[in-house]
């Protein structure tokens, strides 16, 4: 796969980032730390006034303006509701050193062709998911989250389905001759018989007089989106970052990636997660059966993700076994073995 020359980050400098925070009143010292983000740009700043936040330049076009501030939305009502989330702060404008009037405080500011949120910084580690009590707390935790993100759908952000997750990033790779030659039919193959078990599983697991909930989810809840501070702390325990990934979709997409191991040890995880969950809200129990057709479309969602960005630098510094005829026939296989593990019986708890 080839790249090109310049893509818009490059343009990102330290200054551009120092600009960007004077222009909404935050003034750094000089000190910039890049952190670990492939889709955005985000930074720590250490602020003239001694505080440290966290500034984040969002990938253009990939959201649109009013996408981005449906997820600053939902962080904030989570914020208000009392959910431990991170959420960006509201910022005036500053205008010739003061603050401008026509542009009330926002969460969202352009500047130098990006959009940017500024939140507080907020430290903590994974948590550790051996831990019966961590698990309990962890499932309290999203349950919470769960209840806010019922309470309305989003109206600008997609849903995660068998079509935004499968069918359309299936097409888009086969469109854009992504794959090698040699590759190219044994991967089709087999992604095309797990995306269509896949697509009639999530089709089936409701009733039509009893369909499955939807609701704005966190959407990428894998165990690096939870940080754990000691709770000996005021504060202490699990709280959520980014809401990058924030779509609608079912309770379980939120669930099922914190688990790992064998099925046993996977039945373990979510039978802990389940208690300290039901303790806040519900669990529709059909909701299991997706828990492996949401795993194929994240592995089909995966790969086109890498080849639609491989045009970024830092995706072939970072990833550099993708693309190759292995890579894509490892791929076929994980998907074939998907196709398996969607037959079986789904996890109980």
């Amino acid at each position: 796969m080839s790249s090109t020359t310049t893509h818009p980050f490059e343009s990102l400098t330290p200054d551009v980032v120092l600009d960007a925070l004077a222009s909404v009143g935050l003034y750094g010292d000089g000190r910039l730390m890049a952190l670990s983000s492939y889709e955005n740009r985000v930074y720590q700043a250490h602020l003239e006034s001694g505080e440290v936040v966290v500034a984040k330049f969002y990938r253009p076009q990939r959201w649109s303006t009013a996408q981005i501030q449906e997820e600053h939305r939902f962080a904030l009502e989570l914020a208000t509701a009392e959910v431990p989330m991170v959420a960006p702060l509201l910022l005036p404008r500053i205008a010739q050193g003061a603050e401008d009037p026509a542009h009330p405080a926002a969460t969202l500011h352009p500047w130098a062709g990006f959009e940017f949120s500024v939140s507080p910084r907020r430290g903590g580690r994974r948590p550790e998911l051996d831990d019966p009590e961590v698990l309990e707390w962890i499932g309290r935790f999203m349950a919470r989250l769960h209840e806010v993100g019922a309470r309305q759908p989003f109206v600008h952000r997609p849903a995660l389905n068998a079509h935004t997750f499968g069918a359309e990033p299936v097409a888009w790779l086969l469109e854009h001759g992504a794959l090698p030659l040699d590759a190219e039919r044994p991967w089709r193959e087999a992604a095309e018989a797990a995306l269509a078990l896949a697509r009639q599983m999530l089709a089936c697991a409701g009733h039509p007089e009893a369909p499955l909930q939807t609701l704005r989810l966190h959407g990428d809840c894998h165990p690096g989106n939870i940080l754990w501070t000691p709770t000996d702390l005021p504060g202490g325990g699990p709280h959520f970052v980014d809401l990058d990934d924030a779509r609608s979709g079912h309770a379980v997409q939120d669930l099922w990636m914190l688990l790992s191991g064998d099925r046993s040890q996977q039945q373990r995880q979510l039978g802990l997660l389940l208690d300290g969950y039901e303790q806040f809200r519900e669990f529709d129990r059909r909701e299991l059966a997706l828990v492996e057709p949401l795993r194929t479309l994240r592995l089909l969602h995966y790969s086109a993700w890498l080849a639609r960005r491989w045009d970024d630098p830092i995706f072939p510094i970072n990833f550099p076994w993708f693309g190759s005829s292995s890579y894509w026939l490892e791929q076929a296989q994980a998907l074939w073995d998907q196709v398996a593990a969607m037959e079986r019986a789904p996890l109980v708890a």
